[in-house]
């Protein structure tokens, strides 16, 4: 939802494909490149980069927010508002936050080491390890991965939201949230197309906990967060809904439908109140996330997931085999747009001019994040907001996101305006 309603979605949020802004890629795929040899980034304006950003902040009513931005010019963080309406405790790098979808990149680099260990194989299908599942012979860990397995998004089920506005403190089993899914038929056959769902990563978790013979939480921290120092990062257990100081509260106005499906859409009264102050967000910090476990349970900070993402693209975590399987995953989201974004492992790419950046993102209620990295530039952009969805129903770290791509890129991935003579 980035600008002009182009969305970028990497929700809890359901039924989503993640719907790239292509008339906005299109029109800067149009421009001419940069020349060789010369960089793709500006020279970054710290000032500038901060006068947008609390601009932003300030039009979409986001209480907090980080930017965390790395090139080889340096290290420049921005920080906006509070972690806490009604104080003046500005977020930081070492904030801790629900990280939501991009958990994904980490259930999927937990399934690729296994295979890259021998331990199961990308084509076996679903059903040598989780029984009951439906077109679970046909369904294999590649296409859970991909988003393409065709299964029912669990959190689309209106019980999911109704659930968490009335009961936010419940612990939800996996059984339930797939017996939730499979209560709806397949919404195509396996391989057919791709298709966001949750459903396929509460799978993957359950998969990786039978092969590695411990919990998904235990093989984060053994395979990814400890060796990579990540030492603010981890996967809580279902039972916990606190989140270790210094943390960020977390903010959502309605139901937990606006972060989860998308609806129903603020009324005229509620954005009016909003805008006049007269109505806050809700609090959705201490929200248990047992219902998101590995598709968005994962909790970090903008500091552990820049080492995270660089890590991961740029071949840290699987060996160079691997590395090369993981990044041929990249598949066109939508087959009639080959040049559109790309879904593969756990990771998602998008391209505009001689630009690439692989990424995620993340949607919960009370949270919105973006991680990403680009490798021919060596730039890392770590973005998170504490409110989920403006009044606008823009996702707001995917705004800020892209406005700091405009930012810092000579090839800007926004439509270019209308010359005076069109």
């Amino acid at each position: 939802m980035i600008i002009a309603k182009m969305r970028f979605k990497f929700p809890m949020r359901a039924g989503a494909s993640v719907l790239v802004g292509v008339a906005l890629l299109i029109a800067a795929c149009s421009r001419p490149g940069s020349t060789a040899g010369s960089s793709a980034l500006k020279p970054i304006d710290p000032a500038a980069l901060k006068t947008m950003v609390d601009r932003t902040a300030k039009e979409l009513l986001i209480p907090g927010a980080v930017v965390l931005l790395r090139t080889p010019q340096g290290e420049f963080t921005v920080t906006y508002g509070t972690t806490l309406l009604g104080a003046t405790t500005p977020p930081r790098p070492d904030t801790h936050f629900r990280i939501a979808s991009n958990t994904k990149t980490m259930t999927a680099a937990v399934i690729m080491q296994l295979v890259q260990e021998n331990k199961l194989s990308l084509d076996d299908p679903l059903s040598k390890y989780v029984p009951g599942v439906p077109n679970g012979d046909n369904i294999t860990i590649a296409q859970l991965l991909e988003m393409r397995s065709g299964l029912y998004n669990y959190t689309n089920d209106p019980i999911i939201s109704a659930t968490i506005d009335t009961d936010p403190a419940k612990v939800w089993t996996p059984a339930e949230l797939l017996a939730i899914a499979f209560a709806h038929p397949p919404n195509f056959p396996p391989g057919a197309k791709y298709e966001y769902v949750n459903t396929n990563y509460a799978l993957l978790g359950l998969v990786a906990e039978k092969v590695d013979g411990k919990s998904l939480a235990q093989a984060m921290q053994d395979r990814l967060f400890g060796p990579l120092g990540l030492q603010h990062t981890l996967l809580p257990a279902s039972t916990v809904s606190t989140i270790h100081e210094p943390f960020s509260h977390g903010y959502l106005y309605g139901s937990s439908s606006v972060a989860l499906v998308g609806e129903p859409p603020y009324s005229p009264e509620v954005r009016a109140a909003a805008r006049a102050g007269t109505l806050l967000p809700k609090d959705y910090t201490e929200l248990n996330h047992s219902f998101a476990a590995a598709a968005g349970g994962v909790i970090s900070t903008s500091d552990d997931l820049a080492t995270w993402i660089k890590a991961l693209v740029a071949g840290r975590v699987f060996d160079p085999a691997y590395q090369r399987r993981w990044l041929d995953s990249l598949e066109p989201e939508d087959s009639s747009k080959p040049n559109g974004q790309k879904y593969g492992y756990g990771i998602a790419q998008v391209s505009w001019g001689p630009n690439t950046i692989h990424f995620h993102g993340g949607e919960t209620p009370g949270y919105n994040s973006k991680i990403s990295y680009d490798p021919a530039n060596d730039m890392t952009l770590i973005v998170w907001t504490n409110l989920t969805v403006s009044l606008d129903d823009q996702q707001t770290a995917n705004t800020l996101w892209v406005k700091v791509l405009d930012q810092i890129y000579v090839v800007s991935p926004l439509p270019r305006s209308p010359s005076p003579n069109n």
